[in-house]
C-alpha cells in the first residue's frame, strides 16, 4: 500500500504543467521566482504555496549523493498540493505522535512550502524544520501548518529533508566516491540547500533573505544546532529557535569516539545485517524496504563529524565559540520524557536500590544527584534525570554559549498543562508546545490529548505565537500586554509558560552545573557517550578529572 501511494504521488507531480497566463490570477496567486513560476492558493489573506521543489531528487543509483539545486522550470507549476514525504518507517506502536495515516512517500521528496501574507514585502522569514528523530516526520503534517504564524507578519517556510538510512548513511565506499572524501549528513545537506533556495527565491514571495530565522523541535532543534555548527550553512540564517534540542554524542566519520562506533563502521555493520554487499545492491533496494529493514536493524540516524559539513562535536564547536553568532531562543518542557518512556532505564526495585545504584555510579557527585533527584518518588526522579541530561542541560548550554558571543539569548521552560493532558499522565510532554507556537490546535495527531478551545488556552497560544514571531522579526521576543521576556544574561533569566507567561531567574538551580560536570568528565574519559545513559544505568563516573569539577 505504501509503495502504491508513493507511485500515485509521483504520478501526480508529473502532471503539473504550465497554465495559460490569462488563467493565472483567477486560479490562484502566481509568483515569478528565480526558480520558476508557481501558482498557489489565496486563503484568508495569505498566499500559500505547497510542494515547491528546491532540489533534484537523488534517487536510485544517485542515492546517497549531496542534493543538486532544482533546475529552473518553464511555465507555471501548480503549488497547491504538498509534495511527497521522504521515506520513513511506520510509527512506533501506540505512539502519541503517529499520524492519522502514513503520508505518500518517495525518494523524490525534496520539497518545501511557503505561507506569506498577501501584501508581504521584506517580511521576516521563519523556516521550520520538523522533528522525528531524523527518521520520521514531514512538512505536510497538519500540526506544522504555517498559516497562524504567517498572520503574525512572517513568511513561513517548511521543508522536507532525507531521513533515516537514506539521509544519514555513511560508508567507506560512499566516502571514496565523494570528491570531499566524506559520506553521511545528506539530510543536513538537504536542509542547507533549502536555505540556499530561500536566499535565492524568498524575496519573490515577499520575504527578506537578510532576515531568516531557523526553527525546529526535537530532531528539528538538533538540526538547528547542526546548522549553527556547519561552516556550509554560515550566512544562510540570522536567528535560531531550538525547542527541546539534545546535544548528545555524535559519531565521527572514521574513528570510534566516546564509545561510539564510527559512522562508516556503522554503515558496514548495517550492510552486513541486511545481507546486502556493495553500493550497487544497496542502491537497487526498494527505498521503503531499505528504510524499514534499517530501522529494524536498530540503525540510528545522526549527523557525523566529517570535518567538512560538521567540523567537530557540537559541545566542542560551542565551547570554542565557533558556531554561528546569531541570537537564540531555546528551551525545554517539564514533562519531556512522559511521552518518551522508552528512553528510561528499567525502574529499580525500591528506594534503597535506587540510592545504592546512584552512589555506586556517581561517586563524589552521588549526594548532589540524590538531592536533585530524590528517591521519595522514583518515577519522578527518573523522568527528571533523563529530561535534564538531554533537554534541560542542552537548552541552557545554548543560551549560555550565545550569550558568551554577545548575542541576545532567551531561555524558556514549558510547564503548561490542560485537563486531557494531565489526566493522561502527560503534563507538558515532549512537543506539547508546538500547537501553541504554530496555532494548530486542530492539527494534532489522533492519540494526542486534544488541546482545549478555552479562553485560557487560546490566550496562551496567542502569547506564544507573538513571542516567537517577535523574536523572528527583530531578535527580541515580545507580546502585547504580556510580561517582558528578559535576556538570559548574568541573572540567568528565563520565561516560564504555565497558565500564563511568567519571567523568572535561575531555572532549576544546580541542574546545569551538575549535568555539565558529568558531561565534562565523560568527555575527558573519552570512552563513554553522553545521552540517556544516566541515573541507575550510568557508567561509573571517573573522579579527579583534570579541568572538570
Amino acid at each position: 500500500m505504501i509503495r502504491s501511494a508513493a507511485r500515485l504521488c509521483i504520478a501526480a507531480a508529473a502532471l503539473c504543467c504550465a497554465l495559460p497566463l490569462a488563467a493565472r490570477e483567477t486560479q490562484g496567486p502566481v509568483v515569478e521566482a528565480p526558480a520558476g513560476a508557481v501558482r498557489g492558493q489565496a486563503v484568508d489573506g495569505l498566499h500559500v504555496f505547497r510542494g515547491i521543489r528546491y532540489a533534484e531528487a537523488p534517487v536510485g543509483q544517485l542515492r546517497w549523493k549531496p542534493p543538486v539545486p532544482a533546475r529552473r522550470w518553464d511555465g507555471v507549476r501548480d503549488a497547491t498540493r504538498f509534495g511527497a514525504s521522504c521515506h520513513q518507517p511506520p510509527s512506533r506502536p501506540g505512539s502519541l505522535y503517529a499520524p492519522a495515516e502514513m503520508p505518500a512517500m518517495s525518494e523524490d521528496c525534496l520539497f518545501l512550502n511557503v505561507w506569506a501574507p498577501q501584501d508581504a514585502r521584506d517580511a521576516p522569514v521563519f523556516v521550520w524544520i520538523h522533528g522525528g528523530a531524523l527518521s520520521g516526520g514531514t512538512s505536510s503534517d497538519p500540526m506544522y501548518d504555517g498559516a497562524a504564524l504567517a498572520r503574525q507578519g512572517l513568511v513561513v517556510v517548511s521543508i522536507n529533508y532525507r531521513l533515516g538510512v537514506l539521509g544519514y548513511l555513511a560508508h567507506p565506499d560512499l566516502s571514496r566516491e565523494s570528491p570531499e572524501g566524506v559520506s553521511g549528513n545528506y539530510g543536513l545537506l538537504d536542509q542547507i540547500e533549502a536555505l540556499r533556495w530561500v536566499q535565492r527565491n524568498i524575496a519573490a514571495f515577499g520575504g527578506d533573505p537578510g532576515n531568516v530565522t531557523i526553527a525546529g523541535e526535537s530532531a528539528g532543534a538538533l538540526s538547528v544546532m547542526y546548522l549553527m555548527a556547519s561552516p556550509q550553512a554560515r550566512g544562510l540564517f540570522h536567528r535560531a529557535i531550538a525547542q527541546s534540542a539534545y546535544m548528545i554524542t555524535m559519531p565521527a566519520l572514521r574513528e570510534t569516539v566516546h564509545g561510539t562506533p564510527s559512522a562508516e563502521q556503522t554503515g558496514l555493520e548495517l550492510s552486513r545485517r541486511l545481507g546486502v554487499r556493495g553500493l550497487a545492491r544497496l542502491r537497487a533496494m526498494d527505498p521503503q524496504e531499505l528504510t524499514i529493514k534499517a530501522a529494524l536493524a536498530a540503525y540510528m540516524p545522526l549527523g557525523n563529524v566529517d570535518g567538512k559539513v560538521l567540523p567537530a562535536q557540537l559541545v566542542d564547536v560551542f565551547d570554542r565559540g565557533q558556531q554561528a553568532p546569531v541570537p537564540i531562543l531555546a528551551g525545554f518542557n517539564e514533562g519531556e520524557i512522559r511521552s518518551l518512556r522508552f528512553l528510561l532505564p528499567p525502574p529499580p526495585a525500591d528506594a534503597a536500590t535506587y540510592e545504592a545504584e546512584i552512589r555506586a555510579r556517581y561517586g563524589s557527585l552521588a549526594e548532589a544527584m540524590l538531592a536533585r533527584y530524590p528517591s521519595t518518588d522514583l518515577d519522578a526522579a527518573m523522568l527528571a534525570t533523563t529530561r535534564d541530561a538531554m533537554y534541560g542541560w542542552t537548552a541552557e548550554r545554548l543560551v549560555r554559549a550565545q550569550t558568551a558571543l554577545g548575542q541576545p539569548s532567551y531561555l524558556y521552560f514549558w510547564n503548561h498543562g490542560y485537563p486531557a493532558m494531565d489526566q493522561s499522565g502527560l503534563h507538558a510532554f515532549h512537543a506539547s508546545e508546538i500547537p501553541y507556537v504554530m496555532g494548530t490546535r486542530a492539527g494534532t495527531p489522533p492519540a494526542w490529548p486534544k488541546v482545549p478551545d478555552t479562553t485560557a488556552d487560546n490566550a496562551m497560544a496567542r502569547a506564544t505565537r507573538e513571542y516567537w514571531a517577535s523574536f523572528a522579526r527583530d531578535g527580541r521576543p515580545a507580546a502585547a500586554g504580556l510580561p517582558a521576556w528578559p535576556a538570559y544574561g548574568e541573572a540567568r533569566a528565563y520565561m516560564a509558560f504555565a497558565g500564563t507567561p511568567q519571567p523568572g531567574e535561575h531555572l532549576m538551580p544546580g541542574m546545569f552545573e551538575l549535568v555539565e560536570t558529568v558531561v565534562c568528565r565523560r568527555r575527558a574519559q573519552g570512552d563513554q557517550p553522553w545521552h540517556w545513559n544516566v541515573g541507575v544505568i550510568a557508567p561509573v563516573l571517573p573522579e579527579g578529572v583534570a579541568g572538570c569539577p
